[in-house]
């Protein structure tokens, strides 16, 4: 079954943002499926704009940095 955009659902979305650019933290559901977290990370290029990047490794100020909000999207899982 390819994958349908429609049928994906954000249920909760919430960001912070860093010297570097954006971490979100989301809770998908797929054709009304299991909640499952996203978190993803945004960089600023050199113009400002920001643009998709690996999350890779988490400083230990971006962890506490979004470690609230995965609590808070814990609750809605």
């Amino acid at each position: 079954m390819p994958y349908e955009a429609d049928l994906d659902r954000e249920v909760f979305s919430k960001s912070v943002d860093t010297e570097s650019g954006k971490l979100s933290v989301k809770i998908m559901s797929y054709n009304e499926g299991a909640r499952k977290l996203q978190i993803s990370r945004e960089r600023q290029d050199k113009d400002g704009v920001l643009k998709f990047a690996k999350l890779g490794r988490l400083t230990k100020e971006e962890v506490e940095s979004i470690l609230p909000l995965i609590q808070e999207a814990q609750a809605q899982m």
